[in-house]
């Protein structure tokens, strides 16, 4: 994901779908520790719901084309 990208999914993440930035943030250290796709590591902590997880991806495929 391009730098730009990178910037408006963290903007997505936080003005669409209310995710703070210290969960954010949580997700972040724990990928370091154990590298992993961003949306499948805020699902596994408990950060984002399956229909959350969901709307990430679709704006992940959108944002591809």
């Amino acid at each position: 994901m391009s730098p730009a990208n990178y910037s408006k999914f963290i903007d997505f993440l936080q003005k669409d779908l209310s995710i703070s930035a210290a969960s954010i943030d949580v997700a972040l250290r724990h990928r370091e520790q154990d590298p992993g796709p961003l949306p499948m590591i805020l699902w596994q902590y408990g950060l984002v719901t399956l229909d959350q997880l969901n709307q990430i991806y679709d704006w992940l495929e959108s944002a591809a084309v």
